[in-house]
């Protein structure tokens, strides 16, 4: 029953999320859906935890009721040089169609 509510309220934008930006990579990333804001506040420490050991820097950790089109976004792929051979081409990209 929970799990379908925290659908429900997903689909209108009210499900409660953990959005984590970083500086190093400079992403924004987003865990959940969660029913409560407590609910998601309780899990954050794990994600700040997972980032630390991948090497981010200066993590900033929002909980917020929200709807995210994508739950990694990355704001420069130039800092992304280590993950090149499984970020697509640049002409990849440009003819992609999802």
């Amino acid at each position: 029953m929970k799990e379908l509510l925290i659908r429900i309220l997903d689909l209108f934008g009210l499900a409660c999320w953990v959005e984590i930006s970083t500086e190093i990579p400079r992403c924004i990333y987003y865990f959940g859906p969660f029913l409560t804001l407590k609910e998601a506040k309780s899990t954050q420490d794990g994600y700040i935890e997972d980032l630390t050991e991948e090497g981010a820097k200066n993590i900033v950790v929002t909980v917020k009721r929200c709807k995210p089109k994508e739950l990694t976004i990355f704001d420069d792929l130039g800092e992304l040089k280590n993950f090149s051979a499984i970020l697509p081409s640049k002409n990849e990209i440009q003819t992609a169609s999802f």
